[in-house]
């Protein structure tokens, strides 16, 4: 099960759409972590999800972990399934609690009180590419499989009987 959840092909595409989702959750996440990019930071953000979102304060620190170390860890292609798939439950998150009731269309031109949805639709589609893909080229999981492949290859016809 584990080799299942590290493969994947040595595709351009799925390291190009990895990367993308990850940078761009990446700069959120840094936002929530470090207040990097306008954010607030760790204490804020956490004090925000849970006094006026009423999240508890371990999904609170499980939704910033994801949108930063899980992005990284995306970016870099190290299980890549599992972080797209929670990143892409984290923006379900946003689109239940936050998105929804602003309509489709993002807030491009600041008139309206929040963000649509359409950016969501987008991630998603790309986060399902890469759970359902893998990370692809240039990937971690790709160097993992790989090297543990070759290694069984040569440990199973080490142990063989020569043929007489």
């Amino acid at each position: 099960m584990r080799k299942d959840l590290l493969a994947t092909t040595d595709s351009y595409s799925w390291l190009i759409l990895r990367v993308a989702l990850g940078t761009v959750m990446l700069g959120h996440g840094l936002q929530k972590t470090f207040g990097w990019f306008g954010g607030y930071g760790w204490n804020n953000t956490i004090a925000y999800f849970t006094g006026t979102v009423g999240l508890p304060a371990w999904l609170a620190a499980l939704i910033i972990l994801i949108e930063s170390l899980g992005a990284f860890l995306l970016i870099i292609g190290f299980a890549g399934r599992i972080n797209a798939a929670l990143t892409g439950i984290v923006i379900a998150g946003a689109f239940v609690l936050d998105h929804a009731a602003n309509g489709f269309f993002m807030n491009w031109f600041g008139n309206h009180p929040g963000e649509g949805y359409e950016f969501d639709i987008l991630y998603w589609a790309i986060a399902l590419v890469i759970a359902i893909n893998g990370s692809g080229k240039f990937s971690i999981d790709r160097w993992l499989t790989t090297r543990r492949a070759a290694s069984g290859a040569q440990t199973s016809t080490r142990h063989q009987p020569a043929i007489r």
